[in-house]
This record gives C-alpha cells, structure tokens and sequence, in this order.
C-alpha cells in the first residue's frame, strides 16, 4: 500500500506553528493603535469598553439600575457603578514583496527562495501575535483575530505567488491609520512606489518595520573570473573579473542599506537585515523585539 504524500500547505503551516511556539505570543506596543474597541485589545488604563474590572466609582444620575454593582453598594450606604477598563486591539498588516528576484535559491538553484523564507517569517510572526490577541491580516486584507484567522492567514500566505517581473512594492492605498506594518522583500531595487507607500505612513501616524531579506550569496559576492549576472526580469550585466566587482558590489549593498534605513528612520519604522544562511528564529526574535518595544 503506498503512503499518502505530504500535504505542502500542512507542512508549511506546521513548520510556521513550530517557530512561532518558540516564542512568547507577541503583543505590540503602544504605537499607533487601531480606534476600534475589541475584546482580546490592551487596556488603556481608562475607563470604557473592555473585559477587565478598571475600578468602582460613585452612581451618577445617568447610571441605571442595571449599571448599579449591588454587591459592592450592600456594604454602605452609597450605589457604585463597576467601571471596566477600556481597551482596543492594534492592528498588524504584512507584507511580502514577490518580485522575480525573491525567488532566487543561490548558484544551484536549489534550496529555499527569498520569498520562501519570507513567507514562512511572515506567517510565523503572525501565529505569535494571534496568540497574543492581535488583529492580523495581510496588507490590503481585512483583518481578524483568532483561529479562524490563522487558518486563513496560513492558506493566504501558502498560496502567494510571484510575479514574473523585477521588482515589487506596496500600494500606497493599503496603509491606513491604526496600523503596524511589516514589510519583507530584498529591496535590492529603488522602487518610488516604496518611497511614497512610507511617506503616506508617516503621514497617518503609522509605524513599523523593513526586513530585508537576502541570500548568502547576495551578502557574500562569492563569484570569480568570468560571469553573466541576469535578473529574473532579463537584465543582465557580463564581465571576465567578477572577484574585481566584490568591492564595488560591498559597497553599492551598503549604500542602499543605508538609503532603507534613512527612509525607514524618517517614517518611524525599523530597518532590519536577515539572510537565509542564518535561522528563521534569528528574524523573528529581532521582530518581536522591535514590535513588542515601539
């Protein structure tokens, strides 16, 4: 009797499931914060809509019996009202670029892509602030809280595809006030789609994070004598030395890094590297770190 083949989704969201257990579920910071007030939200330390008691406090006029805590009023002569502290859920938006050259897997071909890796940080990430009670969802999607969102979060995220052209960035539109975005891509390539995505964020009040996300050999420039370097969109560049354009490569890599992190900084989000020589928990232990204390 021959064996059932694995399910690729099941084995994606279960490799997600055992990276994001490795951690404490994530609950955001005080940033920018969603205005709707949810059950599974942070208090404010005020009073409002919520599930945890905030304190008691004298009846008023307005109050009505109903909103009378008798226990409490049986033990003097005065009514008081049981306040619950009033709380609201942030909101997390994700996204990964799918840009050609995400797919890169190194001189081989072979192994795990850019876009693999980030799609699995993506959903890893996300399984640690649902259990949290964060509200998640994909940038431009609506998004939700719970189990049934991690099941469609997790089919979401398993079925991305890539595009066949260099290059991608987040629409603009996307970003709303109330949000926590985090983006993942390689932005090895200027976009000014990106430029302006991160200006309407600062403009909203919206803060977040860039992980760029690259492969050893995009860190490294292990590559000598003669080569053709060609993009997945059809750029090329050929050259007889490439161990003469190591320095070079260094140093262009380290401009646009500083470029990211200047235009992440102006925004008020965080720039972060990661490549795929190094774990997955190496990111996502930077990530909650950053999101956990914004």
């Amino acid at each position: 009797m021959s064996e059932t083949a694995p399910n690729p989704a099941a084995l994606f969201r279960a490799r997600a499931e055992a990276e994001a257990a490795a951690l404490p579920p994530l609950i955001l910071s005080r940033g920018a914060i969603a205005a709707t007030a949810v059950p599974g939200g942070h208090g404010l330390r005020r009073p409002g809509t919520g599930e945890d008691f905030w304190q008691y406090r004298p009846a008023h006029e307005a109050d009505t019996a109903r909103a009378i805590d008798w226990r409490r009023s049986a033990r003097g002569d005065s009514h008081f009202v049981r306040d619950r502290e009033r709380q609201t859920a942030r909101t997390a938006s994700l996204w990964v670029g799918r840009g050609a050259g995400m797919g890169y897997r190194g001189q081989a071909d072979t192994g795990e892509s850019k876009f693999d890796r980030a799609r699995l940080i993506a959903l890893s990430l996300s399984l640690s602030m649902l259990r949290g009670g964060e509200r998640v969802g994909l940038l431009g999607e609506r998004p939700g809280s719970g189990a049934t969102q991690a099941e469609r979060l997790s089919l979401a995220v398993d079925l991305m595809a890539m595009l066949g052209s260099d290059g991608d960035a987040p629409e603009t539109g996307a970003v709303r006030q109330g949000q926590t975005v985090i983006l993942m891509d390689d932005f090895l390539l200027h976009d000014s789609r990106l430029d302006l995505f991160l200006q309407r964020a600062a403009g909203l009040g919206v803060n977040g994070v860039l992980l760029q996300i690259l492969h050893p050999d995009e860190e490294a420039f292990p590559f000598d004598g003669a080569v053709r370097f060609e993009t997945a969109g059809g750029l090329r560049h050929e050259t007889r030395d490439a161990d003469g354009l190591r320095m070079a490569y260094h140093a262009r890599l380290e401009e646009r890094r500083q470029d990211l992190s200047t235009m992440a900084r102006q925004a008020g989000f965080q720039f972060g590297t990661h490549d795929l020589g190094q774990p997955v928990s190496q990111a996502l232990i930077w990530l909650y770190g950053v999101l956990s204390a914004q």
